[in-house]
């Protein structure tokens, strides 16, 4: 069977390259809009789902990887900023504040229509942040294409105080461990 990364993320495909599996990549393209009165794991949940059915209909004989994170206090969602000025506000707003990454995954399985779904939760706590080390670290990073405007891969790290969870590639965005238990289910022979 097939592997399909059902995602045009370079943080997902450089994470999935860890597999050492060959593997193709596909854009679901899928609106990421919440529906209303959803919840922001709600979201995370049914667009993992979402994604990697909308790429699936593609294939006949594969896995398909769906993924999605939403970053958020409370009901409050910090998506991926997209500009400068959305960042350092987002940064502004996160400041000594908890945030939850809630990243979801999803892999259907085209052969047998099976859909297997996880959720993996990372607690950030973000340190008090002054707007010109907020200004400094956007301009050196640019983390324009990332929920919550950090990076914890890279410079994002020194804006932390702390970070919990049972997966540190969930935060970059895929996450590995629950990823290689669902390909496991399916019989992909990992490692």
């Amino acid at each position: 069977m097939k592997l399909v990364l059902a995602s045009t993320s370079a943080y997902r495909r450089m994470l999935l390259e860890r597999f050492q599996t060959p593997f193709e990549t596909a854009s679901p393209q899928v609106d990421e809009t919440p529906l209303p009165g959803e919840t922001p794991p709600a979201t995370a949940d049914r667009l993992s789902i979402e994604k990697a059915r909308a790429v699936a209909r593609n294939y006949t004989d594969a896995l398909v990887i769906g993924s999605d994170q939403v970053a958020h206090i409370g009901a409050e969602i910090f998506g991926k900023p997209g500009t400068i000025e959305r960042a350092i506000d987002q940064l502004r707003r996160m400041s000594g504040q908890a945030v939850t990454f809630h990243t979801a995954l999803a892999v259907v399985n085209t052969r047998t229509g099976q859909v297997r779904s996880e959720s993996v939760p990372t607690f950030v706590r973000f340190r008090e942040l002054g707007d010109e080390e907020i200004r400094r670290y956007v301009d050196k990073e640019r983390p324009l294409d990332c929920a919550g405007s950090a990076k914890s891969e890279g410079l994002g790290i020194t804006l932390l105080e702390s970070l919990s969870g049972d997966d540190p590639t969930a935060l970059i965005g895929l996450p590995l461990i629950a990823l290689s238990r669902l390909l496991r289910a399916e019989g992909l022979q990992l490692p």
